[in-house]
């Protein structure tokens, strides 16, 4: 069996030790197999299983392990078409979608990991994260592959002739398209004569330079920090949470600019910060967009991962809209998605999309419009948040990454998950339980604590929210306890 598999969002590894040519050789060989049966069932012609896009985002030497994935797709006779350029994961997807012919993508990016990680994410037709039924499939034609060769058979197997067809590899522009769809989507006069500054950090990820040309585009004043070509990510984990945003956060308070706006590795998540240096969580982000989009003029469900705010819960009772709550991880709102009638989707770690864009994260576009609600109401991004949480009530958020021993993990997984059941919590009585992904306790008040194994690294992760920090903290302390020493 493979020791390579698929977690949260795709399959990751750190380069020159698990992520290796062979690997990536292996998950490209198995993944067209299965983009090409799937083709054949949506009656491709035969030997024309049709277009496959390949993007990458700015790991050490991406760009060449794009061209192995292009070239290892090709010879299972797609038409592939490679990124000239690192582009943002949301990029790739838009341009899978925004192509007949295409029939799914492979995105070479590691997301938040820190610099030292490479990975594979796969979408589909529509551009949208591939389902657990997808990666498991993928998997077993893995599997299947090895299985068919002896050991001195094993390399010309995985290598990229397994289909003895022949396609062909096109180095393409995705980004300008992407970028001209993006400006068409806010409304540009308006941020134009706002007279807006924004701090921009991509976190030497993919985003950089784009998201603050784009600002720069539309008449606003940009200061982009983080934006060098440097693979080591100059020690900063690309995630835009703390501590990783603090640059960021020093700088905005700095200038007294009207907002920051922080993007993770492929640029598919936000991160924000206010004038005065505080972080805006994406708890208050996803709240503040999915008022903005009833503010003009839209309306549908909203979907969200089981870590989601309370405020979120609070904005939609208000605003007589439907909340469907989702496990931890942006396929399961995708499949959401699918069914129509979303406006908008989002995840705690971020990850905010509007289907009607393309049923996947855009990090880029959220940033547009926090920007266009900025200049539409003539208010900074502090103010906003400020008047949000006055009209729906404080809460506060944070989460934590716990590094767990075997033992731990395994008493945390077969005993706490299904079994711990606890009638209060720091004084708080507890109202409601959901085990869908991990354990998540339900206090009252609005309060709640999460506990659940990361679907991306070898980590128990906790979460909370309350009124207070103090009592944040002292449920996160709760948390860490029970999943350090059993419940």
């Amino acid at each position: 069996m493979s020791d390579i598999h698929f977690g949260t969002d795709g399959w990751r590894a750190i380069i020159g030790e698990g992520f290796t040519e062979e690997n990536l050789r292996k998950v490209v060989n198995a993944a067209a197999l299965v983009f090409a049966e799937d083709a054949a069932k949506a009656g491709a012609a035969a030997g024309a299983p049709g277009v496959l896009y390949v993007g990458h985002d700015c790991r050490l030497d991406a760009h060449h392990f794009a061209e192995i994935a292009a070239n290892t797709a090709a010879n299972h006779g797609f038409r592939v078409k490679l990124t000239q350029d690192y582009c943002p994961t949301p990029t790739l997807c838009w341009s899978v979608a925004h192509d007949d012919e295409a029939v799914g993508g492979i995105m070479l990016t590691s997301s938040h990991n820190p610099a030292e990680y490479l990975g594979v994410k796969l979408r589909m037709a529509d551009g949208g994260a591939s389902p657990k039924e997808f990666t498991d499939r993928v998997e077993q034609a893995m599997d299947a592959i090895e299985n068919a060769s002896d050991g001195a058979n094993a390399q010309s197997a995985n290598s990229a002739n397994v289909s003895n067809k022949v396609g062909t590899v096109a180095e393409v522009d995705l980004m300008t398209p992407y970028l001209a769809a993006l400006r068409e989507l806010v409304d540009t006069e308006a941020i134009r004569a706002a007279n807006l500054r924004i701090v921009v950090d991509p976190l030497f990820g993919a985003g950089r330079a784009y998201l603050a040309n784009l600002l720069r585009d539309m008449g606003v004043e940009v200061v982009e920090i983080n934006n060098a070509a440097d693979p080591t990510f100059d020690g900063l984990h690309p995630e835009p949470i703390p501590p990783w945003v603090d640059r960021g956060l020093a700088k905005v308070r700095e200038l007294g600019y009207d907002a920051l706006f922080i993007n993770d590795g492929d640029a598919d998540r936000i991160g924000a910060g206010d004038s005065r240096g505080n972080f805006v969580n994406p708890h208050r982000i996803i709240t503040l967009i999915t008022q903005h989009m009833v503010n003009r003029g839209e309306t549908g469900r909203v979907v969200s991962t089981i870590t989601a705010s309370a405020l979120l819960d609070r904005l939609c009772r208000k605003l007589e809209l439907e909340l469907i709550s989702t496990p931890v991880g942006f396929k399961w709102i995708y499949g959401e998605m699918e069914k129509g009638g979303v406006m908008v989707g989002g995840e705690e770690s971020g990850g905010i999309g509007l289907p009607g864009h393309v049923k996947e994260r855009d990090g880029l576009l959220m940033a547009l419009l926090l920007t266009e609600m900025m200049a539409q109401t003539g208010k900074d991004l502090g103010t906003l948040v400020d008047e949000m949480l006055e009209d729906l009530g404080h809460l506060e958020f944070a989460r934590r990454g716990l590094t767990v021993s075997d033992a731990q993990m395994s008493n945390f997984r077969n005993q706490t998950i299904p079994n711990f059941a606890p009638e209060e919590v720091c004084g708080s009585r507890v109202v409601g339980e959901d085990r869908r992904d991990g354990v998540k306790f339900m206090l009252e008040g609005d309060a709640w604590v999460m506990m659940r194994p990361s679907g991306t690294e070898p980590l128990v992760r906790i979460y909370a929210e309350a009124e207070t920090t103090d009592k944040v903290e002292a449920l996160l302390d709760w948390a860490q306890g029970i999943v350090e020493n059993g419940a």
